[in-house]
């Protein structure tokens, strides 16, 4: 039940993180730090389906000779973290008097 209920939030963290370009690792860093740590395996499979959606755009550069792919939120993705963070205020109060 923990992964269900961490599933949703992952991708609206992500999409959050990705209104600041990032590359992989240094997302992962960065959720981690936040206390959202993500395995690899969950992250870049995640990272590609989101962009295949269209809410992210991400380019190959080189940066400290090595070759880095960077992401950042798509115009549609901006778009989908202001609704998404919307429905996630509108259950996080709901459950908040629920609890």
């Amino acid at each position: 039940m923990r992964l269900e209920l961490r599933r949703g939030s992952l991708v609206l963290a992500v999409l959050a993180r990705l209104r600041v370009e990032q590359y992989g690792y240094s997302l992962r860093v960065a959720l981690a730090q936040d206390g959202l740590e993500m395995e690899e395996s969950t992250l870049y499979p995640l990272l590609r389906r989101l962009e295949g959606q269209g809410l992210l755009v991400s380019e190959w550069r080189e940066e400290e000779k090595r070759r880095k792919r960077f992401y950042r939120l798509s115009p549609e993705g901006e778009a989908v973290l202001v609704r998404l963070h919307a429905e996630w205020r509108r259950i996080s109060d709901s459950l908040e008097r629920i609890l």
